[in-house]
């Protein structure tokens, strides 16, 4: 990232103003519905160095769009929090009952590239824009509404990425954790909203890039909500649980998690559970960029 992408700006120095509602934290969770290439390209391992073919990891990663996405929906149903997808759109081809599932809980889809094997710093500058383009262009083919935001495969960017999805049409971000709040990104166009993504409250870079327990997990989700509620208080917050399909949507993950969310039920007052979407129009009636 280039750091003149933002400024500086300390959050003790910042106009106060509340969520709808008067609601101090505003408390998204995104699941990361993905499709991998085979043996091709970047993949997420639960076992390392394996060749081709390699039928352990792909069925790990399967698991997810044929099980542990549809538990991980049913889950955030019960806490009433609409589930933000952050979609491949090769699932639309692999998995279509599972994107039905979650159209009809109300998610919001959040482009996620083609397929997670992809990488943008492979890609020329035209190819990078045609390839963020042709996510978008299906997203609002298959849900009459164009996507607001963008989650780049692999958080990976290039020098022209963030211009790349102003030019496209995409009004915010959800790759960075800068702050606690939505910051303006400056590009060669329209400015783009950063809105606070997890980079740690993150299934994939904890559970399985740091060996984090399920029960650390949990344990992580709850320290992070009430720390933020707290200081809330003071600032009106964002906060971001990022879950994959088939990290969290595994049974041993998905007990743990239970925990989490059950705290989170019993403590809601003054949290608005939102999307990024309800998110980035809320934060532009009332922030210029």
């Amino acid at each position: 990232m280039n750091p003149d992408r933002y400024s500086y700006s300390a959050i003790t120095q910042r106009p106060d103003f509340s969520w709808p509602e008067g609601k101090r934290l505003a408390l998204y969770f995104a699941i990361g519905v993905e499709e991998y290439t085979p043996d091709v390209g970047a993949t997420e391992d639960i076992i390392p160095g394996s060749g081709p073919p390699d039928l352990v990891n792909t069925a790990w990663r399967d698991y997810g769009n044929r099980i542990g996405g549809f538990r991980l929906l049913d889950r955030l149903a019960t806490l009433g929090c609409p589930p933000t997808i952050l979609l491949n759109t090769d699932a639309y081809d692999s998995a279509p009952t599972l994107i039905h599932a979650a159209r009809q809980a109300g998610a919001e889809f959040v482009g996620h590239g083609l397929r997670n094997s992809d990488h943008l710093q492979t890609m020329s500058p035209a190819e990078e824009l045609a390839y963020i383009e042709q996510v978008r262009h299906r997203i609002a083919t298959e849900e009459g509404i164009a996507p607001g935001g963008w989650s780049t495969p692999w958080l990976a960017h290039t020098p022209h990425t963030i211009d790349h999805l102003a030019a496209a049409g995409y009004d915010y971000l959800l790759d960075l954790r800068l702050d606690d709040q939505p910051v303006w990104l400056l590009t060669s166009g329209n400015s783009i909203l950063s809105i606070p993504y997890a980079t740690e409250i993150n299934d994939s870079s904890s559970c399985i890039g740091r060996q984090v327990t399920a029960e650390g997990f949990a344990q992580m989700i709850i320290d992070e909500f009430d720390e933020m509620l707290s200081a809330s208080q003071q600032q009106p917050l964002v906060m971001s649980v990022v879950l994959h399909s088939f990290i969290s949507g595994q049974p041993f993950r998905l007990r743990a998690l239970d925990r989490a969310l059950s705290h989170i039920a019993n403590n809601q007052e003054g949290v608005w559970l939102a999307t990024p979407r309800a998110i980035n129009a809320a934060f532009r009636q009332t922030q210029a960029a």
